[in-house]
Parts: structure tokens; C-alpha cells; sequence
């Protein structure tokens, strides 16, 4: 039985329970990576990476009538709660959510510290396809590389570009049709 479906009769239940706590974590923004809660400490090295994505992303996001942002992302049935460096959702969904699922978003971009990298491979690349983000971008900060995955599914996204080295191109795929200039990441 999973997390999310147990039926918890006192009134508590574990999930619920993990994902309020990490939303008034005092001192900053955390996260849950398969229940555990990691506090958010981010570089401005890393900053950098999703400043650059994110005025590059600007112009096509508004035209889509969407908003850019970290905000929280819910995995609903486990014990995830993420908060991803650069998310693109639609304004209408997005203006009076607390958190949004990843199948609510056109976009997910995750940005690699040394602390976090082996989560944003290999956790988070499979809980995005599991839950629906339709495109999921991983900057790899220590490879300098990026990866695009696509066409989520059960067993994961099914349409992977890269990785791509720092400096080439990369096409995001329809609503955005963008090429992205990696060249100064």
C-alpha cells in the first residue's frame, strides 16, 4: 500500500503530515527527496545557470500566457515535495496554487549543485516521467552538459536529447519551439 493511500482513520497521515512540516521549515526553502527533507542552499554559480534560462525563456513563456518560477512542485501519493530551480506553468493554473503537480507544467529545469546532482539524474528524472512533466531539463553543472527529456510515461520520459556539452544548441520542442544558447552557461 502506498503512502498516499492508506487509510489513516486518526486523522494522520504520514505524507500529509511530512509535506506541511517541510513547508514552514524555519530559515528557507526545502524540499522532500523520498521523504527525506533536504534544505535549499544554492550558489550563485548555480543561480547564474537558471538566471540565464530563465531571461532566455522569458519572451516565449509570455507569449504562451505562462509564469516562470521555483515554486513548489507536489508529488501527490508520495513522500515528495520538490522545488525545482526554473519551473514554466501556465499563468491561469499557476495564479492561486499553493504548489502545482509536474503535469500542470510545460517545463521542469533542474540545475546540478555537488550536493544534489545523483537526486536531479536519477530521482527526480524518474519521479518528472512518473508524474507527467512533459519536458524535464537537466542542467548538469559538473558534467557541463544539459538534457532534455521528454514524452513522460510510466518507465520514463521515452524521447531523450543529450546530453548536449555547454555551447551547443538545444531545441526545445512545441509549445516552445526555442533554441536554447548554452554558450554561456
Amino acid at each position: 500500500m502506498s503512502i498516499g493511500s492508506a487509510d489513516y482513520s486518526d486523522g494522520t497521515n504520514p505524507e500529509h503530515a511530512l509535506k506541511y512540516a517541510v513547508q514552514r521549515v524555519r530559515g528557507g526553502r526545502a524540499q522532500l527527496i523520498e521523504g527525506v527533507i533536504e534544505p535549499l542552499s544554492l550558489s550563485w554559480a548555480h543561480e547564474t545557470v537558471a538566471d540565464s534560462l530563465r531571461h532566455q525563456l522569458g519572451t516565449r513563456a509570455s507569449d504562451l500566457h505562462c509564469v516562470i518560477g521555483s515554486g513548489n512542485l507536489d508529488l501527490p501519493g508520495s513522500p515528495n515535495w520538490y522545488v525545482p530551480d526554473l519551473t514554466v506553468a501556465p499563468a491561469a493554473v499557476a495564479k492561486n496554487a499553493g504548489s502545482l503537480r509536474p503535469d500542470q507544467t510545460l517545463l521542469v529545469v533542474e540545475v546540478t549543485s555537488e550536493s544534489n546532482a545523483d537526486t536531479d539524474r536519477i530521482v527526480k528524472r524518474r519521479r518528472y516521467a512518473e508524474y507527467g512533466a512533459p519536458l524535464y531539463l537537466l542542467v548538469d553543472r559538473q558534467q557541463r552538459a544539459l538534457t532534455l527529456f521528454a514524452e513522460p510515461g510510466r518507465l520514463g520520459h521515452t524521447r531523450i536529447t543529450g546530453p548536449l556539452p555547454y555551447g551547443t544548441p538545444l531545441h526545445l520542442p512545441s509549445p516552445f519551439d526555442l533554441d536554447l544558447d548554452t554558450s554561456g552557461l
